[in-house]
């Protein structure tokens, strides 16, 4: 059975909230890198839900996304 698209979106902010969690193990210069990471996770994840059953799939291709704009 395949993963509903409410689930698919739920599991991408949980991946951000993860992301924001690891930051506390980086050096303290670096943790500001993985807060923007994970807003950049969650920025598309209401288009990019729709997309992919994956939601890694869905935290790359967002941040790709938002690294191509250069943001």
């Amino acid at each position: 059975m395949g993963r509903s698209m409410s689930s698919v979106r739920m599991e991408v902010k949980r991946i951000a909230e993860r992301w924001i969690a690891v930051k506390k193990a980086l050096k303290r210069e670096d943790q500001v890198y993985a807060e923007r990471l994970a807003e950049m996770a969650k920025r598309h994840s209401s288009e990019v839900f729709y997309a992919f059953d994956d939601p890694l799939e869905a935290v790359v291709f967002s941040v790709l996304i938002e690294m191509m704009k250069g943001d």
